[in-house]
């Protein structure tokens, strides 16, 4: 079984800066691309960065130039924001869109979610 966790998430004042973790556990080969989404109460929940296999990113237009995704083998992702806003205050979310695994491929993994609070 392959499970995502998350970590670096609580609470920052407006105009700071944290740093998110996601480590991929189990038995797996490889993972090909990974995000960060984001999901604040009442909203649905949103991409804000992913990287694949080969290092290729892609951003949310609100997260560009304030926000980099990093990718350190297949097993762990980082996000890391800056200049956080009040209305970024949100649970983000990992997510792995395959693992190659000896049973097969796991296709949309999630992990359970951290909470980034961002105080004005």
């Amino acid at each position: 079984q392959v499970q995502l966790v998350e970590s670096g998430g609580g609470l920052v004042q407006a105009g700071g800066s944290l740093r998110l973790s996601c480590a991929a556990s189990g038995s797996f080969f490889s993972i090909n691309t990974m995000a960060w989404y984001r999901q604040a109460p009442g909203k649905q929940r949103e991409l804000v960065a992913s990287i694949t296999s080969d290092d290729s990113t892609n951003y949310a237009d609100s997260v560009k130039g304030r926000f980099t995704i990093s990718r350190v083998n297949t097993k762990t992702v980082y996000l890391q924001m800056r200049s956080l806003q009040p209305e970024e205050t949100a649970a983000y979310y990992c997510n792995a869109d395959r693992a190659v695994t000896a049973r097969g491929v796991i296709f949309n993994l999630w992990g359970q979610g951290t909470q980034v609070t961002v105080s004005s």
